[in-house]
């Protein structure tokens, strides 16, 4: 029976289609028959989406293993067009990351061994997207130090976009900015040589977004975002979500809660706004703009997974919450001259030693002028010191009574 007739047959009979497709992937290994290896790149092909629906990750592995052998005899872009084929399946699989990555790295090895330069860099930006995820930064670091080196040598423009881009992204999640802003520049240089496609460059202006929101320059990151979000809402892609919410972060934090609930009315956004991640991010501009610090808590609650599974949500809401806690705090203290800490920590609904911290660290930073005074529990809260300009004015006027001596004595000298 043929290749073709067994394709065929798998197909009538799906129970029998795994063995089928081994039967098809076993035979004739060194042929050159043009027919034959089109029938194994499809049975390659369908033996890993039969294991990608089965959610067998090792499995998945050895189809890919095993089509080493086939894709010798296959040209260079078909077989790398092939293995990323097969790797995309492994994002259906869950925690799958780990076998992933040991995949990812043999193949590396092999496309070295093999010579296929591009496909070995193909791979490696994908294991460095993978390391990005796992918070694996220092060897993410070093396989994109390598990386770059070869690039510039093979001065391949989309390639080294994306290696920047990553580059980027890697700085960022080990906290240093200058370093995630200078690669982002570099990503965009040598974007702006090439044409980009739409995805990379929605990615760019997300990362820039990101970065700018960092600064808490929100204006300039939500523009950013709604070019980003703008840009992959039109292709349906998925990434768009994380725009949005980003978008919703950044008029929450400019003190705009209001306008969540008129930008969720927007064309693009509508079909987005059942959404759990968007009701979160309602929810949170809701409190806000009430200035509710319970309600807040319990968003943070009730969306525990929404809000804290993003590094960037969860630390510019950690941010929000404090700047909460403050104008709350002030607008309790605010009547008082005189108030138990116990009583203010009652009021807010946090516990004393938090709030006492709290209070403490806001009189260093001089947002109001009191004292803790701990061996009553209380806080004594004074009005702001008026600011008294005679010492100030009698310092200028000794300046000044010195310049007229100096003139004084100097013309005493040309006398002399």
């Amino acid at each position: 029976m043929s290749s073709s007739d067994l394709l065929a047959q798998a197909e009538s009979e799906p129970a029998q289609a795994e063995r089928i497709f081994k039967q098809i992937l076993s035979e004739n290994l060194g042929t050159s028959d043009a027919q034959i290896l089109r029938d194994k790149e499809v049975a390659l092909v369908k033996l890993g989406e039969l294991y990608r629906d089965k959610k067998n990750a090792s499995a998945l592995a050895d189809v890919i293993k095993l089509s080493r052998s086939f894709m010798s005899s296959t040209a260079k872009a078909k077989t790398a067009k092939l293995i990323r084929t097969l790797l995309d399946f492994f994002s259906a699989i869950p925690n799958s990351q780990a076998i992933q990555m040991s995949t990812l790295t043999e193949n590396i090895a092999w496309a070295k061994s093999e010579k296929r330069v591009f496909l070995k860099h193909s791979l490696e930006t994908r294991l460095v997207s993978l390391q990005l995820e796992s918070q694996k930064f220092q060897p993410a670091l070093a396989l994109i130090d390598n990386l770059l080196t070869e690039l510039k040598r093979l001065d391949d423009k989309m390639i080294l976009t994306e290696v920047h881009l990553l580059e980027s992204r890697v700085y960022r999640g080990i906290g240093n900015l200058p370093k995630a802003k200078a690669a982002l520049t570099s990503s965009r240089t040598a974007a702006n040589s090439i044409y980009c496609p739409p995805a990379l460059q929605a990615s760019l202006d997300l990362q820039s977004g990101i970065l700018h929101a960092e600064d808490k320059d929100y204006t300039t990151g939500y523009s950013y975002f709604f070019e980003s979000f703008e840009n992959l809402s039109s292709q349906g892609d998925d990434s768009a979500l994380d725009a949005l919410k980003y978008m919703l972060l950044c008029k929450v934090m400019l003190n705009l809660p209001e306008d969540v609930t008129s930008l969720l009315t927007n064309k693009l956004a509508v079909k987005y706004a059942h959404l759990r991640e968007v009701e979160s991010m309602r929810a949170i501009a809701r409190a806000h703009q009430e200035r509710n610090l319970a309600g807040f808590e319990k968003a943070l609650f009730d969306y525990k997974h929404e809000l804290s599974s993003d590094p960037t949500i969860r630390s510019h809401l950690a941010a929000l919450y404090d700047t909460l806690l403050e104008q709350n705090l002030l607008r309790i203290i605010e009547p008082y001259s005189v108030v138990e800490i116990s009583h203010v920590a009652s009021l807010v609904g946090q516990g004393q030693q938090a709030v006492e911290a709290k209070l403490s660290q806001m009189i260093l930073d001089k947002v109001f002028h009191g004292v803790l005074d701990q061996g009553r529990g209380c806080l004594l809260v004074f009005d702001e010191p008026e600011v008294d300009n005679t010492y100030g004015a009698a310092i200028e006027t000794l300046e000044q009574v010195g310049k007229v001596v100096q003139s004084l004595y100097a013309k005493t000298v040309k006398i002399a």
